[in-house]
């Protein structure tokens, strides 16, 4: 196979042996740089875009998309339901009561966000019913017959710090209690633990509790619900949906999305992916520094066979085609490869889960890696632009190289 002459010159000082061959070192190395760069970017981006990734999968499933709130009241949660049902894009909608509460067993006591929920409507707009270690999320409906107020569901850490299980009873106050003439007395109400659950984030299962609209209404001394949960079937379009809403049903509707409610989480981790990446692209940009030294070293122990190939006809086109070329092959060798041990090392760490973090701290118990295709993409043609880049002023250099001058002391 008959390769061009400018690439053929090109391999041959790349290869080159004997009296070259640190030429061929310098090479080597500079190929190893783009190598380390690349790889190291493409797993720092998987790290991001993978943990950014899972914690809005977890948010969005332990969360409804959308709530929406009424400034008359809700009244009439089925009708109101019902009504959102009918809005494009909403596949699920369910009421609910929000709250605070301090919830106390034998071994310990701690806060809990109680919500009450209805049990048919809540599988529809977020992930409890799959999220149910033990007992079942219709048991919030079962009337108890221990004289307890009602029945609760616990995060599955929060019930291990209280020390209590499924048929345990756990105490709850709330601000709302008996009047008396010292005011408002917080009055200690029985629960009985139907079910525990575990949504996937530390927040959620060590701070969360779920009861029925009735006990929560008892609890909270509410006469009518607080929103409705709305889950629509493209979390990305969540809050086109939650504008169309009060565009439909009135300014007396007024909502708030997941990406809102979450903006300065998502916000932070995008700003820390973003500066990760750029701080690792230095990594690439000190390889294309090594490509230039090291073209101005080929460019220098060249001089005579520059010279020579001027005085046999070789324009000032083909000289820097030879360089440029040079530069191009030790750029894409080292990218590809950098990017294919990115790429493995990356689903290595991902389906094996070897790197575990705190989960009180970072929300998940492993580091996932996920290599998005676009971003993948960008990496290396990025990489392969910057070794092209780093090309241009060696190459220009040796194409103004004077032959007289150069054979003058030959």
């Amino acid at each position: 196979m008959d390769l061009p002459f400018e690439l053929h010159v090109a391999l041959r000082y790349l290869l080159a042996k004997r009296k070259q061959a640190f030429i061929s070192v310098i090479s080597l190395i500079s190929t190893l740089g783009v190598t380390v760069g690349v790889m190291a970017l493409v797993i720092a981006l998987a790290l991001m875009t993978g943990l950014q990734g899972e914690i809005r999968d977890r948010i969005v499933g332990a969360n409804p998309h959308i709530y929406v709130w009424k400034t008359s009241g809700i009244e009439d949660y089925h009708a109101e339901a019902a009504k959102l049902r009918q809005i494009p894009h909403v596949v699920g909608a369910a009421p609910a009561i929000l709250g605070k509460a301090l919830i106390s067993a034998s071994r310990s006591e701690d806060f809990v966000n109680l919500t009450g929920i209805d049990p048919g409507l809540e599988a529809g707009v977020t992930n409890l019913g799959a999220a149910m270690q033990s007992g079942h999320l219709e048991g919030l409906d079962t009337d108890t017959e221990d004289g307890a107020l009602g029945g609760i569901l616990l995060g599955k850490d929060l019930a291990r710090g209280l020390g209590v299980g499924v048929g345990d009873s756990v105490q709850v106050v709330t601000p709302h209690g008996t009047l008396s003439p010292m005011g408002m007395v917080p009055v200690p109400r029985r629960l009985r633990v139907v079910g525990t659950f575990s949504l996937g984030l530390y927040e959620f299962d060590n701070t969360t509790g779920f009861v029925s609209l009735d006990v929560a209404k008892r609890l909270f001394g509410k006469d009518q619900i607080d929103l409705i949960q709305l889950r629509v079937d493209d979390i990305w379009r969540a809050s086109e949906v939650a504008r169309s809403i009060t565009a439909k049903l009135g300014d007396q509707y007024f909502t708030q999305d997941w990406s809102e409610m979450n903006r300065s989480l998502f916000s932070a981790l995008w700003l820390e992916k973003i500066a990760i990446s750029l701080t690792i692209g230095l990594i690439v940009m000190v390889a294309a520094l090594n490509i230039i030294a090291s073209l101005i070293l080929l460019v220098m122990e060249k001089n005579r066979d520059i010279a020579i190939l001027k005085t046999m006809g070789a324009s000032a086109r083909s000289v820097t085609a030879i360089f440029m070329m040079q530069g191009l092959i030790i750029g894409v060798v080292g990218t590809a490869v950098g990017a294919t041990a990115g790429y493995a090392l990356s689903y290595v760490l991902d389906r094996y889960k070897l790197i575990s973090v705190p989960v009180d701290v970072y929300q998940v118990s492993h580091v996932p890696f996920k290599v998005p295709p676009q971003e993948f993409a960008l990496v290396i043609v990025a990489a392969i632009v910057v070794c092209f880049v780093a090309t241009i002023y060696p190459s220009r250099q040796a194409a103004r190289l004077d032959p007289a001058q150069a054979l003058r002391y030959e």
